[in-house]
């Protein structure tokens, strides 16, 4: 593990306007999902962004040596105490879950009663506090760094930052006990230039262990600007590999793209072999990766776009109004109580939501280089409010007899041709050996054969003797 990994994270701000307007149902069953805990190393950011004003919250992915975390964000403004909360992990995992790629599952009917089948981060032990270095007001200015603010924020020691050249700012980290990767500068250089601070946390030691928990909770921070960005540079200064982020972005209209990169959404609604419901992590995975290797890992992935206040087929509920004010969404204060049709009062417990809300959530997947991404990721929320997700389908057969009825003969010839469409859109999907696909769909379902044996079975007895 590197000393240290500097997430690869925020900055915001821009566009929107309303609610949803068409709907469409999937119908089906919900089986399985495809969620964070698939990705050993995916970073998680939450964004919520209105009318210039940006709320990030970032679940911190660290494992090893408290004494070695260090974050270092950009970030447009000088931010006071108020404007910075350290928040609840659980929440991300619910909109984690919420907003997952998913898989379904239909049962065909029996075709003899002539109904048409149906469309379908542990951390080791916290060590000994280690006090911070002190760097001297004199020895600040003469490296060219300002530090503009200093907070303790739970568990985090938080310095606010702005800097007249990288080589200043990285010399000061260094010298101030963060353990940032040497040549830090560079990738440091870009955001000096466009004027911007920087909001660095570390975390004190004496206040993690009061808090009796073995992880780090996320940062949030709120604050205005114009910029509607997610910097991803700092992430790759010291990566040994591919990075993977996981953002998801709430909105109070349309879906969020990206417009320095494409945008495209992952294939949905295939209906694929029913074994792949035991198999269906290493499925999704197969699926991405062989995505990524398509779009030569230059592509930004859309897995969820949906309304905050309901699913269809839903992989968790919908989160609560509470639970979206705390992930930032500070428009919901000023919505009409559902229940009593009057204005709620500011900050009132809201009931769970059993419909839509003036909240849209874009789930947005990229895994990337410095040199597939080498520049940060700008947003904008469109006006396309079609909802979408990620999800595929398991048919599952009929099991009766073939010499049932006449219609049961034809279905299973239709089954046939049905199986192996699926087989090739699974190998299609994931380069897995179709052959393989194929021995697995016989494991799971072999399709009778017609009995010309006078109803003594399947003539088990030919090759008894």
């Amino acid at each position: 593990m590197k000393l240290v990994r500097i997430q690869q994270l925020i900055l915001a701000a821009v566009l929107s306007t309303l609610v949803p307007s068409s709907v469409f149902a999937f119908c089906g069953f919900y089986v399985a999902k495809a969620d964070s805990s698939l990705y050993n190393k995916a970073s998680q950011v939450v964004m919520v962004n209105h009318d210039n004003k940006t709320v990030i919250s970032m679940m911190n992915d660290y494992r090893g040596d408290l004494n070695e975390f260090a974050l270092v964000v950009p970030v447009p403004v000088v931010l006071q105490k108020g404007q910075i909360n350290v928040g609840d992990r659980s929440i991300f995992e619910r909109i984690d879950a919420f907003t997952a790629p998913r898989l379904v599952e239909y049962f065909d009917p029996n075709p003899c009663q002539m109904y048409a089948p149906e469309a379908a981060m542990d951390l080791a032990g916290a060590p000994a506090a280690v006090r911070s270095k002190a760097v001297s007001t004199e020895r600040s200015r003469s490296l060219g760094v300002t530090v503009e603010a200093e907070y303790t924020v739970g568990e985090y020691d938080i310095v606010i930052l702005s800097a007249k050249e990288s080589n200043g700012l990285e010399t000061w980290l260094h010298e101030s006990g963060y353990n940032i990767p040497q040549g830090a500068r560079q990738a440091l250089k870009p955001y000096i230039k466009q004027n911007l601070k920087f909001f660095v946390a570390k975390v004190n030691l004496e206040e993690q262990a009061r808090t009796g928990l073995t992880y780090l909770r996320p940062l949030q921070f709120a604050f205005d600007s114009r910029r509607f960005m997610l910097p991803i540079r700092l992430g790759m200064i010291n990566a040994d590999g591919p990075q993977e982020i996981l953002l998801y972005v709430l909105t109070k209209n349309g879906r969020v793209e990206t417009t320095n990169y494409r945008t495209v959404k992952l294939p949905t609604g295939m209906d694929i072999p029913v074994f792949v419901k035991e198999e269906f992590k290493d499925f999704y995975l197969s699926m991405f990766d062989q995505q990524v290797r398509k779009e030569n890992m230059r592509t930004v992935f859309t897995e969820y776009f949906w309304n905050m206040g309901w699913c269809d087929p839903c992989s968790a509920d919908p989160l609560s109004q509470d639970e979206l004010r705390k992930l930032g969404v500070f428009w919901l204060d000023d919505q009409p109580d559902i229940i009593t049709g009057s204005p709620r009062r500011r900050f009132a417990p809201p009931p769970r939501q059993s419909g839509p809300v003036p909240v849209m959530v874009t789930r947005l997947h990229l895994r990337y280089t410095a040199d597939t991404f080498p520049e940060d990721l700008l947003l904008q929320e469109t006006q396309d409010q079609a909802n979408y997700q990620a999800r595929y389908v398991l048919r599952h057969p009929w099991k009766g007899s073939i010499n049932e009825c006449r219609q049961a003969e034809n279905y299973f010839d239709e089954l046939a041709k049905r199986q192996e469409r699926e087989a090739e859109t699974l190998a299609s999907l994931t380069g897995w050996d179709i052959s393989v696909i194929r021995d697995k769909q016989q494991s799971s379902f072999q399709i009778p054969v017609k009995d010309e044996n006078g109803g003594q079975g399947d003539g088990w007895w030919k090759n008894l003797w």
